[in-house]
């Protein structure tokens, strides 16, 4: 039986980058410049950024401007090997701070400050797929969005 909830050691800055590396090359993806500075880029962002966010924030580390459209190609990538979470509902991507841990997410975002919360609940989003897979679906990458206020906005 699966846990409730899973807690996990998040690394961060060199080594969540170092361990998003991993997990790329892993994939049998090359780690290239491109790809690491679109990786800093969306790891820096304390919410959800978007292509065009992500795009302006390596365009300005760079010194050259980088299209959105190229950002979007690194971002499928990314979200495909398990790097980045898209965050469906702002059309926005967060890293994922464990990308070695392959789990269906839960999003919560708020509508007011638009902070958004990861949870790892795995008795919630294994109860999504075995509705779906009791209704003739198979599911292949369940994403949970909760949208509502959070504490902070709630309080104030």
């Amino acid at each position: 039986m699966a846990s409730h909830a899973h807690e996990h050691h998040e690394p961060e800055g060199p080594a969540l980058a170092r361990a998003a590396q991993g997990v790329l090359e892993q994939a049998g993806e090359q780690w290239t410049a491109m790809r690491a500075s679109v990786f800093a880029a969306l790891a820096g962002f304390e919410k959800p950024a978007s292509a065009y966010d992500i795009a302006d924030a390596v365009s300005n580390a760079l010194g050259r401007r980088i299209a959105a459209n190229s950002v979007y190609r690194i971002l499928d990538l990314f979200v495909g090997t398990n790097l980045a979470r898209k965050v469906e509902s702002v059309n926005a991507y967060v890293a994922n701070a464990h990308p070695d841990c392959l789990h269906d997410c839960i999003f919560l975002v708020c509508d007011a400050c638009g902070q958004t919360t990861h949870l790892d609940d795995d008795r919630v989003t294994n109860g999504v797929r075995d509705a779906a897979q009791a209704a003739g679906f198979v599911p292949q990458r369940p994403v949970i969005e909760v949208r509502g206020r959070c504490a902070d906005c709630v309080g104030s």
